[in-house]
């Protein structure tokens, strides 16, 4: 006999599938659980990775950065562009010329993630000027109603006659120092002083018929002499710095310029005449190998774009430093900065006639030439009359008189031109970009 058909309990069969449905439910439910902590975890996961590798390209950047800089700063031969590879990371530098600056611009890159530095680095550091007046061991002279404005420092002797004033202290340093016939507002230095007025303190080894309005001290030590602030290679690397343009095309051996207009950075490879009541605008370094006379109302004047910066006029002719690489200002001369502060021009003779003895003077200026010049030979004499204003004067033997005025200017001990010997860069500007 057949077994009897045996039926499935329907309450079990739900009872299973309702297992099943809770299952997946349940599968459904923990997967979005996990998938809602799981998604926030990867991507925070690959913002930290991003940020990682964007500290590394930022690291990268730096460290191509200072590479440049320490090139730069050491003198060391730098490329327009190079690049600097790190753990397999690569980072690109280039370099831009601006005016008295160098422009570097780094590109970093860690797997795609990029970071981009572009700073300035100013040249800086030529030269500085401590006194109104400096004097190598050819002295200083005054007389006429000559005055100075500001401290005066001279390795040779420092005499005067008919009404000259310093309106500060005056040095005549080392063994051989005299001070003779001056009148100095503040006090005075020196081995020997004698028909003078002090109206300060005086410090001596031997004093007569000198007015002291101050202390007076006896068997004071000689001062020691003192460099003057230029030396010859920083000249060397203005007038190299003026080679980017050259003039070699002059009639009669003679560059004139009676119009107004720009001028610099170049090389003048003959003499050079300014005149005719006109403004020369400044935009570098001024190289002339020969004499310069600038003369009739002219004004020479720097760009406002150079900035905080000062430029020099120099006449140099290495062949002919004895009779030329002289310089004349005459007739109402007026010499402006860029508007900055601490921005002059630097009227700068080579000659060593002074120097080697002779009388042919390196720098005159007269009738009435003014404004902001430091006026520099530190091979030769400079000649100041007839009204001339100027804000430093430095050289191996300087001769003031006819109402010639030396106004110091506060700031002379930073002034900037550019670098050489000495000089150096210092950070104008830092960003990412």
């Amino acid at each position: 006999m057949p077994a009897p058909f045996l039926r499935t309990p329907m309450k079990n069969k739900n009872k299973g599938q309702a297992i099943l449905i809770t299952v997946i439910l349940f599968v459904f439910i923990a997967s979005g659980v996990i998938g809602a902590v799981a998604i926030p975890v990867l991507r925070h996961t690959a913002a930290v990775r991003f940020f990682l590798e964007s500290r590394q390209s930022f690291a990268l950047a730096e460290s191509a950065a200072e590479d440049a800089v320490y090139r730069l700063k050491h003198g060391k031969d730098v490329p327009d562009s190079y690049t600097l590879t790190l753990d397999g990371n690569t980072a690109s530098i280039s370099l831009n010329e601006l005016f008295e600056a160098k422009e570097v611009v780094v590109v970093a890159d860690v797997r795609e993630s990029i970071r981009k530095l572009k700073f300035k680095l100013d040249i800086t550091g030529g030269a500085s000027f401590f006194y109104a007046v400096q004097a190598h061991t050819g002295g200083l002279s005054m007389m006429n109603n000559s005055s100075i404005k500001g401290n005066a420092f001279a390795n040779g002797p420092v005499t005067g006659a008919n009404s000259n004033l310093i309106k500060g202290d005056i040095v005549s340093a080392g063994p051989g120092g005299l001070i003779d016939g001056v009148h100095a507002t503040g006090s005075a230095f020196a081995h020997t002083i004698k028909n003078s007025t002090i109206d300060k303190d005086a410090h001596y080894e031997i004093i007569s018929n000198t007015t002291v309005g101050g202390v007076l001290f006896p068997n004071s030590p000689d001062l020691a002499t003192s460099s003057l602030s230029i030396t010859d290679e920083k000249v060397a690397f203005w007038e190299n710095l003026a080679t980017s343009t050259v003039i070699s095309n002059c009639p009669d051996n003679l560059h004139k310029i009676n119009t107004s207009g720009n001028l610099g950075p170049v090389k003048i490879q003959c003499d050079l005449e300014i005149s005719g009541n006109v403004t020369v605008t400044l935009q570098g370094h001024v190289w002339v190998l020969g004499d310069i006379t600038i003369r009739n109302n002219n004004t020479i004047r720097i760009d406002p774009a150079v900035g905080q910066k000062s430029l020099t006029i120099i006449a140099d002719k290495p062949s002919d430093q004895l009779n030329g690489s002289k310089i004349s200002v005459q007739n109402s001369t007026a010499f402006e900065g860029s508007g900055e502060e601490n921005s002059y021009i630097l009227v700068l003779s080579q000659n060593k006639s002074a120097e080697s003895g002779g009388a042919v003077p390196a720098i005159t200026s007269n009738q009435s030439s003014t404004g902001d010049a430091l006026i520099y030979a530190g091979h030769g004499e400079i000649v100041l009359e007839q009204s001339s204003s100027v804000r430093e004067v430095s050289g191996y033997k300087l001769t003031l008189k006819n109402s010639t005025e030396v106004v110091y200017a506060t700031g002379l001990t930073n002034v900037i031109f550019t670098s050489g010997p000495g000089g150096g860069y210092k950070f104008g500007s830092w960003g990412e970009i």
